[in-house]
């Protein structure tokens, strides 16, 4: 009879705790009744008082709480639920997914980043205990409020989270998740690394035909905001890495990709693999030429930094062309179709290959085109060279002495654009020389405009007279002289007159000067200065063609020859660069030779004693990846701890991933004193070290 009276209450109890969308009043009438009944069985039954009275205090106390936080969620008391749920949990374990969900979606929906941390930390904390309560909408929501509210980090971990269990957000919310993370430099490195785990996830896939839940492979607007952040925030050889994904995963890129794998391959001064793109991209159709401006000022930057003058005047050369066959007054092109570009190697059979739609463009696509004016400029319809361009070029033929080509080529560029006030495109170049004191290259342009019968303005030769005056360089001004009279500049000025005394004190030197101080430094003039000074900072150009040569031989998986290039450069003490060591640690990688890539990092660190820091983020975290696969552990210790000192973030999350992947069970029942020998006990204490740094009981 005791018995039956106590089932009867305990199921009465437990109804009331499932019951997922109960009403508090409601219930704590019933509550009231069931106190009402207990006391009077207790009073009867005093036998087994204490354990009925403990069970029915247990349930108040649960019941009460429940309805507590349903109370707080339904009134969006967002701390008091919290400090509830805490005490709840403390007592009784996770409540009902209602309320759980219920609880996080209040917290998501906050603009106060304590509580989204909340949010994400209980998340966390179900996904290691009850999984089954979180839903992919639930995540979603948190996902996206994280990286809204510029919390990578969070945003970071519920994607990976739900990427685990195969259930990542629409393509839609992921692209906007993606674009709110990319606006800062750790969101972005972690957006980038999302994407590498994804895309890797969907290989593995198809590789394995696993029977997992299909994932919907990242589309070319996710590709362009990570590939874009790369660029902004200097990671352009993890930029390269995310390329080759993009073939590799079969996304078609667009106009938008183009131009940033443009940008990507100038910084990476990759001239021969940009090169590939140049015939596809001088098929796209008319209107969409504009978007281009940054492809060819990339093409050109990268002529100037292999130091070919010669190529970057045809670049400029091609573009008169374009302008001249009316391709920018409304020549049509054939329609054209998706065309396949060799990434890496050469060879299309055994490279990988991404394929483009150039004509392709979202009109709604989040990406925008910057509009930052460089080496090539878009006006009116027609590219034309900027200062920069014009003085890297005037720096260029004067450095090998051809300045015969400089002239030819400024004739051509002011009978192309002479629409665009480029009219005194030749007297700003030679005024530029006059002011920078290159009075013979000045001198040299001006004969050349004669031969060629191209007309000067008088003001380029009044103004290179009053220099030579200022220089006292009366010879040259006498030749001059002649020179603008043979032209039909007419002087009121007689040959004893101009030379009666050689001093720039003579009444024609002091006319002249006056006009030389009259004049301002032309802003080409300031363009060629900044370009020598930058010119100066930058090293050898033949470092460049050297890591194009590794590359080339990594991505052949020739690594002798690649190596047979790097020891070259040692010989000539030419400098590596984070490209090359990042170049020849791929290649590597492709082998699986990871012991030689602890010689490269023994290189790199001399490098670093000789003051020659190489402080790329993404050379390092490829150093630690491979160390880890390789189960180097003293070496990703040591990277780990360099990356530390230099303020670079490491993600855990990655670590941890590739540890578990290739060394989940290594010394995990292995201590200290069971080691056979100090080497053994020297790695033991190393993994115990990695393993809580990532945080692996």
């Amino acid at each position: 009879m005791m018995q039956s009276l106590i089932a009867v209450i305990h199921k009465a109890a437990l109804r009331l705790t499932f019951d997922r969308k109960f009403d508090f009043v409601h219930n704590v009438k019933r509550f009231e009744v069931l106190d009402t009944y207990g006391n009077l069985f207790t009073r009867g039954l005093s036998s087994i008082g204490i354990k009925g009275k403990k069970l029915y205090q247990e349930e108040s106390s649960r019941l009460i709480l429940l309805g507590k936080l349903e109370s707080s969620l339904k009134e969006h008391q967002v701390d008091q639920a919290w400090e509830t749920y805490k005490e709840f949990k403390r007592l009784y374990g996770f409540p009902s997914q209602f309320l759980v969900a219920g609880l996080i979606t209040e917290l998501s929906y906050s603009s106060d980043s304590k509580c989204l941390r909340k949010a994400c930390d209980l998340v966390l904390s179900i996904s290691k205990e009850k999984p089954v309560i979180l839903q992919p909408d639930l995540m979603t929501k948190l996902a996206l409020s994280s990286a809204r509210a510029q919390m990578p980090v969070p945003a970071s971990t519920i994607l990976r989270l739900m990427l685990e269990k195969r259930s990542l957000p629409s393509l839609d919310v992921l692209g906007m998740v993606f674009l709110h993370m990319a606006k800062t430099e750790i969101g972005a490195y972690l957006a980038s690394n999302i994407l590498i785990e994804i895309c890797g996830c969907s290989l593995n896939r198809n590789a394995h035909k696993s029977t997992h839940i299909e994932l919907k492979k990242p589309d070319t607007v996710i590709f362009n905001l990570v590939l874009d952040a790369c660029v902004r925030f200097g990671a352009s050889l993890k930029g390269q890495q995310i390329i080759e994904l993009m073939a590799q995963v079969g996304v078609v890129a667009d106009a938008h990709t183009a131009i940033i794998i443009a940008q990507i391959h100038e910084i990476n001064a990759m001239r021969d693999v940009l090169k590939r793109f140049k015939d596809h991209i001088d098929r796209v159709p008319v209107n969409l030429l504009c978007h281009y401006q940054h492809f060819y000022d990339c093409m050109l930057s990268l002529h100037f930094k292999f130091n070919d003058i010669n190529a970057a005047s045809e670049l400029i050369l091609d573009l008169c062309k374009y302008y001249e066959s009316n391709l920018f007054q409304g020549g049509k092109r054939e329609p054209q179709t998706s065309c396949p570009v060799s990434i890496g190697s050469h060879n299309m059979r055994t490279g990988l290959t991404l394929h483009f739609l150039p004509q392709h463009l979202q009109k709604d696509s989040i990406y925008k085109v910057d509009s930052k004016q460089g080496l090539v400029m878009f006006k009116n319809g027609k590219f034309f060279p900027s200062n920069k361009a014009l003085a890297k070029l005037i720096v260029g033929y004067k450095r090998c002495g051809n300045i015969g080509k400089l002239s030819k080529l400024l004739i051509s560029i002011q009978n192309s654009w002479s629409s665009l006030n480029y009219n005194g495109l030749c007297s700003n170049v030679i005024d530029a020389c006059i002011h920078l004191g290159w009075l013979q290259t000045a001198h040299d342009i001006l004969d050349d405009f004669e031969l060629e019968g191209y007309p000067i303005s008088e003001s380029s030769y009044t103004s290179l007279l009053a220099a030579y005056y200022n220089m006292k360089m009366f010879r040259e001004a006498e030749a001059l002289l002649k020179k603008m009279r043979k032209v039909g500049l007419v002087l009121n000025i007689s040959p004893k007159m101009a030379f009666s005394s050689c001093s720039s004190e003579s009444e024609v030197g002091r006319m002249y000067l006056k006009e030389l101080k009259s004049t301002t430094k032309s802003d080409l003039a300031e363009s060629i200065v900044r370009n020598i000074r930058e010119e100066e900072k930058v090293g050898p150009s033949l470092v460049h063609e050297y890591n194009s040569s590794i590359y080339f031989f990594t991505k052949a998986k020739m690594i002798g020859d690649a190596l047979k290039t790097y020891h070259k450069m040692q010989e000539m003490k030419i400098q590596p660069t984070a490209c090359t060591f990042f170049h020849l640690i791929c290649g590597y990688a492709s082998l699986r030779m990871y012991r030689d890539i602890t010689i490269l990092w023994g290189d790199i660190k001399r490098s670093m004693e000789n003051q020659n820091s190489i402080c790329n983020r993404d050379l390092y975290e490829l150093l630690l990846l491979n160390f880890l696969r390789g189960g180097y552990f003293e070496r990703v210790m040591e990277v780990i701890g360099f990356m530390m000192e230099n303020g670079m973030y490491l993600d855990k999350w990655r670590y941890k991933t590739e540890f578990l992947k290739f060394h989940r069970d290594l010394y995990r029942c292995l201590n200290v004193p069971d080691a056979k020998n100090e080497v053994q006990s020297k790695r033991i204490q190393l993994v115990a070290a990695f393993r809580k740094w990532v945080g692996i009981g």
